[in-house]
């Protein structure tokens, strides 16, 4: 355990990582905890350690505007035209809010000062959404993909009419194809894990933006809850390298 948290946080990644989780948990630390007068004292240290990982990450992240560059150069030479559509953009994205990033975090330290921190802050959540958008949508394309060779197979045909056979009520109640789709929908998940995590991974980082950007307000609760599950997931994939989806 203890090695596997040196593995962890000797690298770039896990150590934003590790932020990361700590950031959110303190934020939802803060939400549980705000209206209990008795902890105020916690609630200040609570918040100010939430600042120090947000400013601790923003200093961790100021090569990876060159790293997603990087990576959208290997992306736009995938075969497969819809990933490398989605991955280009994604990365393309991802490198315009590393940017936004790195001058909000300039300001911070007062290295820059004549910006507007309100106008930058809102560019980098936009860019951060349409990031986030396109791994959706690379997600649900690798998805579907898997599903439709699943349905080819014939061993998920015997499976599918055992599954019939053993809850005659859902055969007669439910829409056939409805049940169909959810069967085969869960199947590929549990078949393929990495789809699944990098999918609600996504999902929980897209209520971060919408809020800012005043799509769809969330509590800061819901936003620290989904934070910190997006975190651990991270953490998860990048110890155990087999559950992190590809390309």
């Amino acid at each position: 355990m203890v090695d596997a948290f040196i593995k962890l946080t000797s690298q770039s990644q896990g150590r934003d990582r590790v932020f990361r989780a700590t950031q959110y948990a303190c934020a939802l630390s803060v939400y549980l905890l705000r209206n209990n007068t008795e902890r105020k004292d916690l609630v200040a240290k609570l918040k100010s350690l939430e600042n120090n990982m947000s400013a601790g990450r923003k200093l961790f992240r100021l090569g990876n505007a060159a790293n997603s560059i990087e990576a959208a150069k290997r992306t736009m030479q995938l075969s497969d035209r819809v990933l490398c559509l989605c991955l280009t953009a994604a990365n393309i994205n991802r490198t315009l809010y590393f940017i936004c990033d790195n001058v909000l975090w300039a300001r911070g330290v007062g290295l820059i000062r004549n910006i507007d921190k309100e106008r930058w802050s809102l560019n980098s959540s936009r860019w951060y959404f349409l990031s986030l958008l396109m791994n959706l949508t690379r997600d649900v394309y690798v998805l579907t993909q898997l599903m439709a060779r699943r349905a080819k197979e014939r061993r998920f045909k015997q499976r599918m009419d055992q599954h019939l056979s053993e809850n005659p009520e859902v055969a007669e109640v439910v829409i056939p194809q409805l049940d169909a789709f959810l069967f085969l929908l869960w199947e590929t998940l549990k078949s393929n894990p990495a789809v699944g995590l990098d999918t609600l991974k996504n999902v929980c980082d897209l209520f971060i933006p919408l809020d800012k950007l005043g799509i769809y307000h969330s509590s800061a609760g819901v936003v620290g809850f989904c934070g910190l599950v997006s975190s651990l997931i991270g953490i998860v994939t990048l110890t155990h390298p087999t559950l992190r989806i590809k390309p």
